[in-house]
């Protein structure tokens, strides 16, 4: 039986990656408060109201990612009721209610602390168009973690994962079988979602998750073992629902 082993949403886009027991599915949006917050640096209003009122104009480097920030991979953000929440493993280093101008303004000084850069710093929070810049704006990420397991042993090396940051990995596929459902529909506790494409992967998954290591290039270990440098799928929700750990996979043609 294929089923739901994990489940995460990255509240703060790229340096964020909470595990839940049950997600809430949008049709328009995903996964329910996932990647609707974002740091950017160094740009005025107009500009940072550019980004909100026009998704479309949003490029990578005008945020704060693992990609230019590696050592934010050592921290976590939690999101529920009005409370976003940054951690260090277990320790709360500081709480903000994100609706309130002065409470952001107070992480943002903490993270510039962190990161030791000379950067002005700016939380956006958008609910309607979260902040994606690969992944489809209404998709759900899910990886089979038979993959990950067969791609550790063809490079005899120990792959987490948690590098990868889907927001679903499942069990019970065999490795790889997942690439042949590319166009298929599946189900998931009623909830419908059509597979689109597979996710092609960056240098944020060279990480050691919870450190600022990078351990390994990984893109270039896929391309080398497999010709791609793909893994993992988008899938599309077709009507509002929630997924939860434990949950039965069904596959349609």
């Amino acid at each position: 039986m294929i089923k739901i082993e994990n489940l995460f949403y990255s509240p703060v886009k790229s340096i964020s990656f909470t595990e839940s027991h049950s997600l809430n599915i949008l049709k328009d949006k995903g996964v329910e408060n996932d990647r609707i917050f974002a740091f950017v640096q160094n740009m005025d209003i107009s500009e940072i109201k550019n980004l909100i009122d026009d998704p479309k104009s949003r490029k990578l480097n005008n945020f704060i990612t693992l990609k230019n920030t590696p050592e934010l991979n050592k921290y976590n953000f939690t999101y529920m009721k009005d409370k976003l929440i940054l951690k260090k493993q277990d320790e709360i280093i500081i709480s903000i209610n994100p609706f309130f101008e002065n409470e952001k303004k107070l992480l943002c000084k903490k993270i510039s602390q962190i990161i030791i850069k000379d950067k002005t710093l700016e939380l956006l929070m958008d609910e309607n168009n979260p902040f994606f810049d690969t992944m489809p704006e209404n998709s759900v990420s899910l990886i089979n973690k038979k993959s990950i397991d067969d791609f550790s042993k063809r490079i005899s090396t120990d792959i987490e994962f948690e590098r990868f940051r889907a927001n679903i990995y499942i069990d019970g596929l065999d490795a790889w079988e997942e690439r042949t459902w590319i166009g298929k529909s599946i189900n998931i506790n009623n909830v419908n979602f059509v597979i689109s494409d597979e996710i092609s992967r960056c240098s944020a998954t060279n990480l050691k998750p919870s450190t600022d290591i990078v351990t390994i290039n990984l893109p270039s270990k896929l391309k080398k073992t497999f010709d791609h440098i793909n893994m993992g799928l988008y899938l599309v929700p077709q009507q509002n629902g929630m997924v939860s750990k434990g949950d039965k996979i069904i596959i349609y043609d």
